[in-house]
């Protein structure tokens, strides 16, 4: 009687052991699954899947696919050969963390848009979407004015003065959040930008700026990432984003 007893109550240890390890098992497998915002990235590398041209025309001969890296007017060196339209992601995002990286030519000037609206009334994505400014600081040909530098949010916030860019042709990397209207940019690791937008310093600061009456500027809360064809040359690579 005591033999069966203990028996049973080992077995029943067993037991209660196995599903212990067994949930350990299943919540360490859940731990380990991917997360429900999860990075999506944005350029495979290889080609211009998921991107498009801002206007009806398909994509045009300025970009290319060079060496893993989405690049704008790589031959163009050091000359500017033109502003023309962005290209940009063919879905829709709102609330986000997008991180890339990216090498500009000397002097040059490019940019990377949020909450872009393609229409034919705004003809530009800058017109609609929040711009963070890629610029090559220190032989820029276009900009001088500090809300117009490298990492600002173009023509509104400038950056701080700790932000450490690489030099031209070197590459630099991007982070920036938009969550519920709180914006933050990032440079090589150091946040240089944070701002509310809507706020009331937020709109003291746009109706002092070029986008004072451009009512569509920053009205859209959800829009397309577009990257800009300033007319020099600059490459980007790497690109992913997570829904927040």
């Amino acid at each position: 009687m005591n033999y069966l007893k203990s028996s049973l109550f080992l077995l029943s240890a067993a037991v209660l052991i196995s599903c212990s390890g067994d949930k350990k098992v299943e919540e360490k497998e859940k731990d380990q699954a991917a997360p429900e915002n999860e990075w999506i990235s944005l350029f495979d590398g290889e080609s211009f899947n998921g991107w498009e041209m801002y206007g009806p025309e398909p994509i045009t001969e300025h970009w290319e696919i060079h060496e893993g890296a989405i690049s704008c007017n790589k031959d163009a060196g050091e000359t500017n050969v033109g502003f023309f339209r962005s290209i940009m992601t063919n879905r829709d995002f709102g609330n986000f963390e997008l991180e890339l990286e990216y090498r500009i030519a000397k002097g040059g000037n490019s940019g990377i848009f949020y909450h872009v609206v393609e229409s034919e009334e705004f003809g530009h994505d800058y017109m609609t979407g929040p711009e963070y400014q890629v610029l090559d600081d220190e032989f820029s040909r276009s900009e001088t004015e500090p809300y117009k530098m490298v990492a600002s949010n173009y023509s509104m916030h400038v950056p701080a003065e700790t932000k450490k860019p690489n030099a031209y042709m070197q590459w630099n990397k991007v982070k920036l959040i938009y969550n519920n209207g709180h914006v933050e940019h990032w440079l090589n690791g150091e946040k240089v930008v944070e701002f509310e937008e809507g706020s009331e310093d937020w709109l003291a600061i746009k109706a002092k700026s070029k986008w004072a009456n451009v009512p569509s500027y920053a009205a859209s809360k959800t829009g397309r990432i577009s990257l800009q064809n300033h007319g020099d040359a600059v490459w980007y690579k790497n690109i992913r984003i997570r829904e927040l």
